[in-house]
């Protein structure tokens, strides 16, 4: 979920420079680039300490970035922006602002992400087909993220947004059983 209207607004304008045909960046590789950033900063609880505290000046954690921009592939633009999330003290907010920026570039491009839940991992066939389908429904191009919950028994749900589309034997069951109950 989305932590806040600055982190939205920040994840807005790193997507325009982005998504600007002249940056020479793929969308998509920077939000690898900022995945690794978050990665590293969940294993460290040093690094956090050092990147959050208020006590700990900008060009500090400025230099600290710049120490680990290569290693973890940081274009130029990324870390010039992590830069100014440094200057403005809203490194907490980095997984929202990813988040965020995940949902800008979708959004610019015409996508609309779906979380599907099925009792068991889907293959290929199956997967393309259920892509198919949401695409049908939503009228844009699908991105998918798959989870397994054994607790559905069988079929597939798929959240978008806050609509869920519930296609699984669970689902079905609760169903029926409202059903009785008021018809009883």
């Amino acid at each position: 979920m989305i932590g806040s209207v600055a982190a939205s607004r920040y994840a807005r304008a790193l997507a325009e420079v982005v998504l600007d045909p002249a940056s020479g960046l793929d969308a998509r590789d920077v939000e690898t680039q900022l995945d690794k950033l978050e990665d590293l900063l969940s294993a460290s609880s040093e690094l956090r300490h050092v990147m959050y505290s208020p006590a700990v000046p900008s060009a500090k954690k400025r230099a600290v970035v710049a120490q680990f921009a290569g290693p973890l592939g940081l274009a130029p633009k990324v870390r010039n922006f992590v830069y100014v999330v440094i200057d403005h003290r809203r490194m907490h907010q980095l997984p929202s602002i990813r988040q965020a920026f995940e949902l800008a570039v979708d959004e610019a491009l015409g996508f609309v992400k779906a979380d599907v839940t099925s009792a068991q991992a889907l293959d290929g066939r199956q997967r393309a087909a259920l892509e198919s389908e949401l695409m049908k429904v939503t009228g844009k191009r699908v991105r998918m993220q798959f989870a397994v919950d054994e607790s559905l028994i069988g079929g597939v749900t798929a959240r978008i947004g806050s609509t869920v589309y519930d296609g699984s034997v669970r689902g079905q069951l609760d169903a029926l059983k409202r059903r009785l109950a008021t018809e009883a």
